[in-house]
């Protein structure tokens, strides 16, 4: 038989008390030889410096080059200057510095530290952000500046921090803050969460707020603050309210602003109906066009990183890509453009949204009116044929009045005796006027006749008449009318203009 196998217990061997004694004590200093040694008053673990509430008035060197977090918060660091670290640390993502009593931040504060994520400079003395302060701060995702005594924000202070998701400027004495950084896309282009809470902003443009995406404004924080009544900035935050945006519905009652002529604060929320400002209920807007136009229906989610969306047409169609003839089209940031209008294109259009943690649904109601829009070219030319039009009808009546032509080459020159009114009206509406000369082309002055052959307005009566006796009397003083006057009116003679 084969012997069989046995399990041999080998012999451990032991370390003398003493040898672990002096491996503990050597333990920091073999810490430290590897890449820097551990500030005095800090407490090292693995890449994490702790040096809180260690009583510091400067930030303490040389600092380990694999440092990755950085606490220095509860001390008395009061000026943060540009050479705080020597040395670059490229591994650098986290600094905490709250607590300090900060009250100065060199421009160049950050250039060692290239790779800063988390930034926390909260609960200080700042008063102002100035130009450029976190320009080298690419990788920036979370700064912390609240409870701060910051007054003033340069448009530059956030120049290139194009992964700043979450900025924190609550309880600050703010009273203004360039929201064109947001509007403009090109600044913040990830920031997801701003905080303006408990500032002393007092006119925040409602058309500026409305113009941010859906997504922002879930995260965009304005209460206590000494707003303004507006009716405006009432319905941008009823219509927050209803889509349930966290900045709105987790702070009713502290969204408060001042009536005019008011000093108390009153709440935002419920000023529907109420004098002196009698805001009316936010309604959501509706979109109106005409036929053959070309509109195009957002998708303003509140949700930020969608999978995707879908719409949904009055007519219970899905609409996924290009409607087939080009009519509807599914644009790449997921609105809707709806071209060459119809009648039967108006309805409630629906936009569903899959969010990264839950779905959405957006509501957006086309009228589409049954005529067409001049546009402005046409309105122009309208009016200017009108204009033109108007002129020459008074050209035409100021010819018609003033610039009558004569009926014969003679009777401009030609001097009459006055004659009586009434024999005058009466004669030139109820003589013959006679063709000119027969269209012999002889003068008119050919055909008078004298004695008691001529007749009133100087026309020939065959029968004669006899002469009208003078008239005594105060009407023999009064003015008789050129016969030819009415005669060229009441005349059969016809007018060339």
């Amino acid at each position: 038989m084969p012997p069989s196998h046995q399990r041999v217990a080998m012999p451990v061997p032991t370390v003398p008390p003493s040898l672990l004694l002096a491996l503990s004590l050597l333990s920091p200093l073999l810490w430290g030889s590897a890449a820097g040694s551990c500030p005095p008053r800090c407490v090292c673990a693995s890449n994490l410096l702790s040096c809180s509430q260690a009583n510091l008035s400067t930030v303490p060197t040389p600092l380990p080059r694999f440092t990755a977090v950085l606490d220095l918060s509860h001390n008395n660091v009061t000026r943060l200057r540009a050479d705080w670290t020597p040395a670059r640390l490229p591994h650098l993502h986290a600094l905490l510095l709250s607590h300090n009593g900060l009250a100065f931040v060199s421009t160049e504060a950050f250039a060692h530290v290239p790779r800063l994520r988390h930034l926390d400079l909260s609960s200080n003395r700042l008063r102002t952000l100035d130009e450029n302060l976190f320009s080298d701060l690419g990788e920036l995702e979370v700064l912390l500046l609240y409870n701060n005594e910051i007054s003033t924000v340069d448009r530059t202070a956030f120049e290139n921090l194009g992964r700043l998701r979450k900025l924190y400027l609550g309880q600050n004495r703010i009273a203004r803050f360039p929201l064109e950084l947001l509007r403009e896309g090109t600044r913040l282009p990830q920031l997801a969460l701003l905080d303006l809470s408990a500032n002393r902003l007092r006119a925040v443009p409602a058309g500026e707020l409305q113009a941010l995406p859906a997504w922002l404004r879930d995260r965009l924080y304005l209460h206590n603050n000494p707003l303004a009544c507006d009716c405006l900035l009432f319905q941008l935050l009823d219509r927050g309210r209803r889509r349930h945006l966290s900045a709105v519905e987790d702070f009713q009652d502290e969204l408060r602003c001042v009536l005019p002529g008011a000093t108390a604060l009153v709440k935002i929320l419920e000023l529907a109906g109420k004098p002196p400002l009698n805001c009316s209920k936010a309604r959501e807007a509706v979109l109106e066009a005409h036929l053959g136009d070309s509109v195009t229906l957002g998708c303003d989610s509140r949700w930020q990183g969608v999978r995707s969306r879908h719409w949904v047409t009055p007519g219970g169609e899905r609409v996924l890509g290009d409607g087939g003839n080009g009519s509807v089209v599914l644009l790449a940031n997921g609105s809707l453009q709806l071209r060459a209008l119809r009648p039967e294109d108006g309805g409630t259009y629906s936009c569903w949204v899959a969010g990264p943690l839950l779905n959405e649904t957006l509501y957006v109601e086309l009228l589409v009116h049954n005529f067409t829009l001049h546009g402005p070219h046409d309105t122009l030319n309208t009016a200017y044929t009108t204009l033109v039009g108007c002129i020459l009808s008074v050209v035409l009546v100021l010819i018609y009045l003033y610039l009558t032509p004569c009926r014969c080459c003679c009777c401009r020159g030609t001097e009459k005796p006055p004659a009586p009114r009434d024999d005058s009206i009466n004669s030139s509406v109820l003589s013959t006027t006679p063709n000119h000369a027969g269209g012999t082309g002889e003068p008119c002055g050919s055909h008078v006749a004298s004695g008691a052959g001529t007749g009133q307005n100087g026309r020939f009566k065959g029968g004669g008449t006899p002469p009208v006796p003078a008239r005594q009397g105060p009407k023999a003083q009064r003015k008789v009318s050129d016969p030819d006057s009415v005669s060229s009116v009441f005349s059969d003679t016809p007018i060339v203009v």
